[in-house]
């Protein structure tokens, strides 16, 4: 089963990457990247520097779904979403295995394990919500473009679908929660006794965490803005470039792009997938292909700048907690 799983995984990545080849080759590689190299060095350092202030948003949403957490733990809940999204954007590992990562991280910081899945539960369903409002307003911009037969009908059905499939997700994902705690601890513990305890307290602090509701609001409210940052980061990031371009028209983009990337969850760092969409629907927003493209690469680069060292913080971080277990014994 892991041997399939890994086989799936690494030919979506190599399919992915061949679909991004491609599109980059049909667009002109020359042209794309001589719209990229105007965002300069200092530019791009100011794009990196938005992305991970937008990186604290998110954070304090998954600090938000904790009650019981000090404001100061704030650095231990952006590190974890961090890592969580270096590991999907650059390991040949699924958005869920990045998901688990950055929880693991939380706990070896020293958080109790109940807490950090619960409040992770609470933070992923919240960021759905968010997600599914911002898809929405991108709906709404373009609203006259999909019910034309312009450009935008060929993108309709995968537009369409996808914001139905997240809207199922969602839904599927609230109402399941309790159902899918009940089943893991069933079979956990017949595996393992310990397990369906564990299960249990996870149960209960997800409980406790959405009777405050407050605090549900609070999380959602900050992964809101984590997308609105996130989507004012390539209007920024378009700008650097001379890329002039209403930033309107951009969050629609955004909205998008983040929908068709969620859908393909199942592609590391949705490879392939990003750089589609941005060529197809980049377009439709008076956005040039190799604009859009240049977009895309900044973004790429940008994934590396911040992944690679966050990706190596969190190895030296294991590799301590592996020497202190020792040292223990």
């Amino acid at each position: 089963m892991r041997i399939s799983a890994r086989a799936g995984l690494l030919l979506a990545t190599i399919a992915g990457l061949g679909v991004a080849l491609w599109t980059f080759g049909e667009t002109g590689l020359g042209d794309i990247v001589a719209v990229a190299r105007r965002i300069g060095v200092g530019g791009f350092l100011l794009f990196c520097l938005w992305s991970l202030g937008t990186f604290a948003l998110l954070g304090a949403a998954w600090l938000a779904a904790a009650p019981g957490e000090a404001i100061g733990r704030i650095r231990a809940f952006t590190w974890a979403r961090m890592v969580r999204e270096a590991v999907s954007d650059l390991l040949p590992l699924s958005q869920l295995g990045g998901v688990v990562i950055g929880a693991r991280t939380l706990t070896t910081a020293g958080i109790a394990t109940p807490r950090v899945y619960g409040s992770m539960v609470v933070d992923m369903t919240t960021e759905m919500a968010a997600q599914l409002v911002y898809t929405l307003f991108g709906l709404a911009m373009i609203a006259s473009l999909l019910i034309g037969d312009g450009a935008a009908a060929a993108l309709r059905p995968a537009i369409l679908g996808g914001t139905g499939i997240m809207v199922a997700v969602i839904l599927l994902f609230f109402v399941a929660q309790r159902a899918a705690f009940d089943l893991t601890g069933r079979i956990a513990g017949r595996l393992v006794p310990q397990s369906q305890a564990a299960i249990a307290d996870i149960r209960v602090e997800l409980a406790r965490i959405y009777a405050r509701r407050g605090r549900v609001a609070k999380s959602f409210a900050f992964n809101l803005a984590g997308w609105v940052a996130s989507g004012a980061g390539a209007w920024l990031a378009l700008h650097l470039m001379d890329v002039r371009i209403a930033i309107w028209d951009v969050m629609s983009l955004e909205s998008l792009i983040f929908t068709l990337r969620s859908v393909a969850f199942f592609i590391p760092g949705a490879l392939g997938v990003q750089e589609a969409a941005y060529a197809v629907a980049g377009p439709l927003f008076g956005l040039p292909p190799e604009s859009a493209l240049a977009l895309s690469l900044a973004k790429r680069a940008r994934d590396l700048v911040i992944g690679l060292p966050t990706l190596l913080g969190w190895q030296l971080a294991e590799i301590d907690g592996i020497v202190a277990r020792r040292d223990r014994r």
